[in-house]
């Protein structure tokens, strides 16, 4: 299969998947937090690698990654971002501290957490909607610059493919805008698999 040729079809339901998938996960958010959570109706696309590190506006942007590996039917990998901004509301909240100029490691592993549960969330959404067996692995989390994080989903799937689904976030609580984003990075096969699953036939 090549991601080049995806129709029109395609991308419009792999759109959908990323719409249900995050708004689940706000809504795993918002029982956490114990707030309720507005959610912008999600910007969803299929884009080039080397288009992502613009949504951050310069590569050297400090964010907060965390990084999943995707397991059972469906291989490839699931990256949560937060911009620093966001990342430290949340644990200032959550656990009512403010936040240094680094994060602890308590403040690191309860975004962690939050990452895997907005993920676990998002992956089961669409594996109920797939009917495809999907789990994710224990999360890994890095502050570092935009480049530096992204480059470590292309590295490993750059010789498969250079296109990632990137799910745009933005959710308020009260008046407080949090911004995420999600990137899901399936291997071609699973790309495949998923769209199989839906039914959805590939233009030759």
């Amino acid at each position: 299969m090549n991601i080049d040729k995806l129709n029109e079809t395609c991308i419009d339901i792999l759109k959908e998947l990323g719409n249900i998938g995050s708004g689940n996960a706000i809504t795993a958010l918002a029982s956490i937090i114990g707030k309720k959570i507005d959610m912008k109706i999600p910007s969803v696309k299929l884009m080039d690698f080397n288009e992502v590190q613009n949504i951050f506006g310069l590569t050297d942007a400090i964010i907060v990654g965390i990084y999943f590996d995707l397991e059972g039917s469906v291989k490839g990998n699931i990256l949560f971002s937060l911009d620093i901004e966001s990342a430290s509301y949340l644990i200032e909240y959550l656990m009512g501290v403010n936040v240094g100029e680094e994060f602890s490691d308590i403040e690191k592993s309860a975004l962690q957490e939050i990452g895997n549960i907005m993920a676990g969330s998002y992956v089961s959404s669409l594996s109920t909607l797939t009917n495809l067996d999907m789990k994710i692995s224990p999360p890994a989390i890095s502050i570092d610059m935009a480049g530096a994080i992204l480059s470590v989903p292309a590295i490993k799937f750059s010789e498969l493919s250079d296109k990632i689904l990137f799910i745009e976030t933005e959710f308020f609580e009260g008046s407080k805008l949090i911004k995420g984003d999600f990137f899901l990075i399936p291997d071609i096969e699973s790309f495949d698999k998923i769209l199989n699953a839906l039914g959805v036939e590939l233009d030759g």
